[in-house]
């Protein structure tokens, strides 16, 4: 099922709108400071994957998840997690290695996670976070919890086979596991229709059971009733697969200039821009200029803060590093300077 092109301007709540547009306008300004973290040079590392262009999929399928539901990320998640609920301060503070972050500075830009907040962990491997999903949606359902979980992917991962295990498997159990493509066109310097003959992604889930759809990611609202539609099912015991149809607006990661993409497709994909889509929805429905205006205002002051809280923060001291590596109670390792020191010391002999 593909959902029907609509009109701008449609009569959906402004309430409603006014706030996805507004959690999508964090998440695009989030990602725009993460830029300005790297080039200040207080990044830690410099493969930074920016998620500008698809914010409709985060806070569109977060918007449908409740307490207690879980998630993976792939590399591209910072969004993911904004719109879950995350601290951007801590996820900054994550982003520049520090110990205020999520993971003390151990996981950067492609390791966050924190599960408080049911995030089971970012991961930089191509569709490696996928079936994390289907052992946490098993215990969903032995639990009767009503809990579902949702790996978040890039299209770069339908050429992966974990995702067909996967979606089998949760088809076979009748799991509540969401398995949600962001196709954002391009995976690294390939685009989709490179990369596969048949670039109608839900019509494979589809042949193992699942509800499948493909969405187009431009109107936030539009996500938002597919995303329902999907979640719900799941809920309900049958696994579900969403495709987010969006573009990518710079290269892969913050050092890629995508010198493999023409100028003109960049301006036709950036013309999808769901932020100033909704923005003009708002618009066109009555909303005061002014009255966004004074939400962007407050937003850049937030995340603005974030670098400021980034740059003061402490580094994580050396001998931290085995912290939350080993279970609770466990002693950690003894570190190979000390080792060293206490085999050469005079007492050894």
């Amino acid at each position: 099922m593909t959902q029907m092109t609509k009109t701008e301007g449609s009569n959906k709540s402004n309430s409603d709108l006014l706030s996805h547009y507004t959690q999508m306008r964090r998440v695009r300004t989030f990602e725009d400071r993460v830029g300005e973290l790297y080039l200040r040079g207080a990044s830690a590392g410099s493969m930074l994957h920016l998620s500008i262009g698809e914010e409709s999929a985060a806070v569109g399928v977060c918007s449908a998840m409740r307490d207690g539901d879980t998630f993976t990320t792939h590399h591209r998640g910072h969004g993911i997690f904004l719109a879950r609920g995350a601290d951007p301060n801590r996820m900054m503070s994550e982003i520049g290695g520090k110990e205020t972050g999520y993971c003390r500075g151990k996981g950067g830009s492609m390791h966050i996670a924190d599960m408080s907040l049911g995030h089971l962990g970012a991961n930089a491997i191509v569709g490696g976070g996928i079936p994390a999903i289907v052992g946490a949606a098993l215990v969903a359902k032995h639990r009767k919890t009503g809990a579902v979980s949702i790996a978040f992917f890039g299209d770069g991962a339908m050429q992966q086979g974990v995702l067909y295990e996967s979606m089998n498997m949760a088809a076979l159990w009748d799991l509540p596991a969401i398995f949600v493509c962001i196709n954002n066109q391009w995976g690294m310097g390939t685009r989709i229709d490179q990369a596969t003959k048949s670039t109608k992604l839900h019509e494979r889930a589809q042949a193992f059971g699942l509800n499948a759809e493909t969405v187009d990611g431009r109107d936030v609202l539009d996500v938002v009733e597919a995303a329902n539609r999907i979640v719900d099912g799941a809920r309900a015991g049958t696994p579900g697969f969403l495709a987010i149809d969006c573009y990518r607006f710079y290269g892969h990661g913050r050092k890629d200039k995508s010198p493999y993409r023409s100028d003109e497709e960049e301006a036709e994909g950036r013309a999808k821009d769901p932020v100033e889509f909704s923005r003009r929805m708002l618009i066109k429905n009555g909303v005061n200029v002014e009255e966004l205006d004074a939400v962007d205002a407050k937003i850049d002051a937030e995340m603005d803060a974030t670098i400021e809280f980034t740059i003061k923060s402490e580094e994580p001291a050396l001998n931290t590093m085995f912290r939350d590596v080993f279970a609770p109670g466990q002693p950690e390792p003894e570190p190979v300077t000390t080792r060293i020191d206490r085999v050469l010391s005079k007492e050894q002999y």
